[in-house]
């Protein structure tokens, strides 16, 4: 892919006052998460993205993980009413960095919904019906985007926080799933790899359209993805994975 644009956000000093919902809590080192976070960047400008970076939040604790806060797509972006309270400030700082380059258009309550439980797949759009994210929000996606000829379905998703922890795309044509989160045969038309089952967060992979950037902490899953000739870049997230963040949280990745 060409012309692809990147925004990120440097991790906040108060990340270890995140939201925890479907793992232990651990202490996370910011200055190691800090460094982990530019090594993530530093692979994206590798491979020609252009990235926006916009300056730490302290008011919010999980605001390095961008994705939640919108899904862009060619036509227009949405801005996500997120599912933890905490987390609803960070939409004005991401719907102005996003007003460049997109109309945007707000989801409104009685929604609810994480940018993370958003599986874009042509024009078809998945829903995680999570903690996070709702029926309204699916009701409220159809409605403004059907006249651009958008399907969107909701899923049921559960023992993982969002959709995209049990299933993100890695090729044109091709899924990394964890089929004990969420129903493979969902996805028709898609060819599946399913994660290691010794590794069952290793489902989310960052797909650059010639690359996927994907976590050091799945090695038995890479070698799968590896085996089906996807090229890889490794980088350390670990830190980040102790908010329960993974690679594509990190970014809102589009083309320009």
């Amino acid at each position: 892919m060409t012309n692809q644009i990147a925004i990120v956000r440097d991790v906040s000093p108060n990340i270890n006052q995140c939201e925890i919902t479907h793992i232990e809590r651990q202490p996370i080192d910011l200055a190691k998460a800090r460094e982990q976070h530019r090594a993530y960047v530093d692979a994206l400008r590798r491979h020609g993205v252009q990235v926006v970076e916009l300056p730490a939040e302290a008011a919010y604790p999980d605001s390095v993980f961008v994705e939640d806060v919108a899904i862009v797509l060619p036509e227009v972006a949405i801005i996500t009413l997120p599912g933890a309270d905490t987390r609803k400030g960070e939409r004005e700082s991401v719907a102005a960095a996003l007003r460049p380059y997109r109309d945007l258009i707000f989801i409104e309550p009685p929604a609810s919904l994480d940018g993370g439980d958003v599986l874009v797949l042509g024009r078809d759009i998945y829903v995680g019906l999570s903690t996070r994210s709702n029926k309204a929000a699916r009701q409220q996606l159809q409605a403004a985007l059907s006249s651009w000829g958008y399907r969107v379905h909701g899923l049921r998703v559960a023992g993982v926080l969002h959709l995209k922890s049990a299933v993100t795309r890695v090729g044109e044509r091709l899924l990394l799933v964890n089929p004990s989160w969420v129903d493979a045969a969902a996805f028709a038309g898609f060819e599946t790899v399913a994660v290691d089952p010794a590794e069952p967060y290793a489902a989310n992979g960052l797909w650059l359209g010639e690359t996927v950037i994907y976590p050091t902490a799945y090695p038995r899953t890479a070698a799968r993805l590896q085996a089906r000739g996807v090229p890889l870049e490794l980088v350390d997230v670990s830190e980040l994975a102790k908010a329960e963040g993974a690679v594509t949280c990190c970014s809102l990745i589009f083309t320009a």
